[in-house]
């Protein structure tokens, strides 16, 4: 446990001192949707009927480009031949970035979302469904993103790739968190939260093992 611990310090240490790539994920989340109302029109039921939407849209996105600090940095410098011969298996050090970059790049997200939800004039009764559902669902992308992010290490372009790779698969997300939302209103949220909470479960055994299989294929 002490070395896990260590290993989860180190990568909320170097998403520190990298501040600036955390900081353009925000940002971009951030203007997407404040850049969302100019774009279609101040409607407020326009605007209410597909805020939540907006916001998972450009949580999703936020994600997919805070995607190349998982292995990149690593695989440039050495550090993860090192952490593939550590006492740690290569599961237990990607289980480890995985809740690091939750902390640095899906956390922010969920406090960030009640006041641009506010922004799109949600319904006080869907903004706890919508942090809720980001709560939920925001494991699952990073823990899906690591697996795009260990299959594209070494490409010329892979930041293109991972997105290529990784979007499909956060469709699931999109559609429950979204959906969540939107039956909030009469009371059925209840589900889409079940099955967001499923695919965090599912892919919290399933993604670091498809991930440490990649990195080893990486590094042959």
């Amino acid at each position: 446990m002490p070395a896990y611990l260590g290993l989860f310090r180190r990568e909320l240490l170097l998403s520190w001192r990298q501040g600036g790539e955390i900081g353009l994920a925000l940002g971009f989340f951030v203007l997407a949707v404040v850049l969302f109302p100019l774009g279609v029109g101040p409607e407020t039921e326009i605007l209410r009927r597909i805020g939540a939407g907006v916001i998972w849209v450009a949580a999703l996105l936020a994600a997919v480009l805070s995607l190349d600090r998982l292995f990149a940095a690593d695989f440039g410098d050495g550090d993860l031949d090192l952490l593939v011969l550590s006492a740690i298996p290569l599961e237990g050090v990607v289980l480890v970035k995985c809740a690091a970059h939750w902390v640095t790049a899906g956390l922010p997200l969920v406090v960030l979302s009640p006041l641009l939800a506010v922004l799109l004039d949600l319904d006080a009764r869907e903004i706890p469904i919508l942090i809720l559902g980001l709560l939920l669902g925001t494991p699952a992308l990073s823990l899906l993103g690591a697996i795009a992010g260990a299959l594209t290490l070494g490409a010329r372009r892979p930041g293109v790739l991972s997105s290529l790779l990784v979007l499909p698969l956060y469709l699931p997300v999109l559609i429950f968190g979204s959906g969540a939302v939107e039956a909030s209103v009469a009371g059925g949220a209840r589900p889409h939260l079940l099955l967001l909470g499923a695919l965090s479960l599912a892919a919290l055994p399933l993604a670091p093992f498809a991930t440490a299989a990649a990195l080893r294929q990486a590094l042959e």
